[in-house]
């Protein structure tokens, strides 16, 4: 029997569902070994073990700072274990134990968000670059959510690819009640989640703007919480004169359900992603997904998806026009989608992991 910590940290926040789908799949995979899962002191309702062998333990350890470099190592030391999952590529970076890492995307690297100082991202970056390679290196093994995520990786840090495991992650569609949200549309474009730059929220809208030319009624529906990226936008679009747009800020998942099961379309106009989640849940909820062809996206969603050039506004609003006006199309879409959702598997994904754990205690053994 070996000890695993799971450093679950990133458990409450965008990637949270990766990581609680995988502790609730692994307390099924795994009888046998101790795990410890490690979240944030303000988070120690949030997930509760069902699994004997499974406890909890909270860390005051901020991700990116001092404590997390020094502090928490020397509780991750503390605790002897044989192995430490990191979730996220943020981590003591001079740990010598054996551990797994999960890098999600590379968004850090690629990226910047304007709402941030210029100098303190780009200096974080810089940090970044250090982490993510060190990390790669001294990690026993590496996953990561989608092929191309592996081989962004692989040309950045160099490492083998033989030490990457690919563990798809997956959409379920639990039978949560519907509760109807008021909107002003006749029909809608939907988009779920946070509207960092690269999210590319402004390009969809200005594409929006030329459709309602010829659909004056259409509706475009933002998901999610008011953050400053989303006052931003919505600054953005004041200023621009943009009509019919609609910030909902948070939604419980009743009434985000309900706005998937209605809407004409979900587009997802993403410059970058690790996997792309919304999209698959969209596919399940019998939801025609529009989508960006840029990064793993196309690997993901694959026939299910119709795509456009994320960076082309004129591409957007063809390619949306053309689901909005053709019902083949949308039929075909939804009937692909529905069989798409299916070829993922969070417990899949939770086997494979553990999987993974085995490989990195063998190899530390030897």
């Amino acid at each position: 029997m070996s000890h695993i910590l799971i450093d679950a940290r990133i458990i409450n926040s965008s990637t949270g569902t990766y990581v609680e789908r995988l502790l609730h799949y692994l307390q099924e995979v795994d009888h046998t070994n101790r795990y410890t899962v490690l979240v944030p002191t303000k988070d120690k309702d949030y997930w509760q073990p069902t699994g004997a062998n499974f406890s909890v333990q909270t860390v005051p350890f901020a991700n990116y700072s001092l404590a997390e470099q020094f502090g928490f190592r020397r509780y991750l030391r503390s605790l002897s274990p044989d192995l430490v999952h990191f979730c996220m590529p943020q981590q003591p970076i001079f740990y010598s134990g054996a551990h797994v890492t999960t890098f999600h995307d590379l968004t850090l690297l690629q990226t910047y968000n304007s709402d941030k100082n210029w100098l303190v991202f780009h200096l974080k970056q810089l940090v970044g670059r250090f982490v993510f390679r060190r990390v790669a290196k001294t990690s026993q093994q590496i996953i990561t959510p989608s092929s191309y995520t592996k081989q962004e990786l692989i040309n950045f840090t160099g490492i083998p690819a033989d030490k990457v495991t690919v563990t798809y992650e997956a959409a379920e569609h639990t039978a949560t009640q519907l509760i109807s949200y008021p909107h002003p549309f006749t029909q809608y474009l939907l988009y779920v989640g946070q509207q960092s730059d690269y999210k590319n929220i402004k390009r969809l809208a200005a594409a929006h703007q030329r459709l309602i030319k010829k659909y004056p009624e259409l509706g475009l529906i933002l998901v999610g919480k008011i953050t400053a990226n989303v006052r931003s936008n919505q600054a953005y679009f004041t200023k621009k004169g943009y009509r019919n747009i609609l910030f909902t800020d948070y939604l419980p998942d009743g009434q985000r359900d309900w706005l998937y099961t209605h809407a004409a379309a979900y587009v997802f106009p993403s410059l970058m992603e690790g996997f792309g989640l919304p999209g698959l849940e969209a596919m399940g909820y019998g939801t025609p997904v529009i989508s960006s062809n840029a990064t793993c996206l196309p690997e993901i969603y694959g026939d299910a998806a119709h795509y456009f050039n994320p960076t082309n506004i004129t591409d957007i609003a063809r390619v949306i026009d053309e689901v909005l006006s053709n019902d083949i199309l949308r039929a075909e879409l939804i009937t692909s989608g529905y069989a798409q959702v299916k070829k993922y598997s969070w417990r899949r994904m939770a086997e494979q992991t553990h999987d993974v754990y085995t490989m990195a205690l063998a190899s530390r053994a030897q």
